[in-house]
């Protein structure tokens, strides 16, 4: 699925996955490829982004920690999420 992760003052990610779990509101919950369509809203904690294939981590934000090769860990503070025909955009503070 193709994500998007963006803040009112940079766009922090832009790739395909193959997985994201997110700091709900109600816990922690994992979308995968092909999930139905949804949207949440998100509170301080950890974004997991399980990256489908290698990419440049030169062109990644300050924000985003690298950890195992292909997993993006990156912190947020609140925000929504929606996902709808396997494009998950993530509006984050």
């Amino acid at each position: 699925m193709k994500l998007e992760i963006i803040t009112p003052e940079a766009s922090i990610f832009t790739g395909e996955v193959n997985a994201v779990t997110l700091p709900g509101l109600d816990g922690m919950f994992q979308v995968l490829n092909n999930h139905a369509p949804i949207i949440s809203s998100l509170k301080h904690g950890e974004v997991k982004v399980e990256v489908a294939e290698k990419f440049d981590t030169s062109k990644l934000n300050e924000n985003v920690k690298v950890d195992k090769g292909n997993i993006l860990r990156i912190t947020i503070n609140g925000g929504v999420a929606e996902l709808m025909n396997n494009k998950m955009i993530v509006l984050a503070e």
